[in-house]
């Protein structure tokens, strides 16, 4: 039986994506997601915040950061976030020495690879607005 025969629930979008840092890195994350990248942290729940972690929201997207205390970062499986001004903020990124990797592009898109504070693999890609 396939999905669309089932009268059970079906998935419609996405709620939120998570990603692990290591314990105690809040600040980090804080000007990395906050300050680079411009999303605004939203208070978590009282009774997840003693767990630490920090989450963010955009205007599309709502983002957690979960702490794992034998953390290890994510450098294949990642999220692509949709951007407006891919250059000027991989400018800011390299300023502050994100690791960045460039690759092959996808039609009709310009996008490179750049790691979080924690090493996690984080996918920055933007609609291109002109021909090539």
């Amino acid at each position: 039986m396939s999905a669309k025969d089932s009268k059970a629930g079906k998935v419609t979008t996405l709620h939120h994506l998570q990603l692990a840092m290591p314990p105690g890195e809040e600040d980090a994350a804080r000007s990395f997601y906050g300050g680079l990248l411009g999303l605004d942290e939203v208070p978590k729940p009282e009774h997840l915040a003693r767990r630490g972690g920090c989450w963010f929201r955009g205007p599309a997207l709502e983002l957690h950061l979960g702490v794992e205390t034998e953390f290890r970062s994510a450098r294949k499986a990642h999220p692509a976030f949709l951007v407006e001004g891919l250059q000027p903020l991989r400018e800011s990124l390299e300023r502050v020495g994100t690791e960045i990797v460039d690759d092959t592009q996808l039609d009709g898109h310009e996008r490179f690879y750049a790691y979080d504070p924690f090493g996690n693999r984080l996918e920055l890609i933007e609609k291109r607005t002109h021909a090539g």
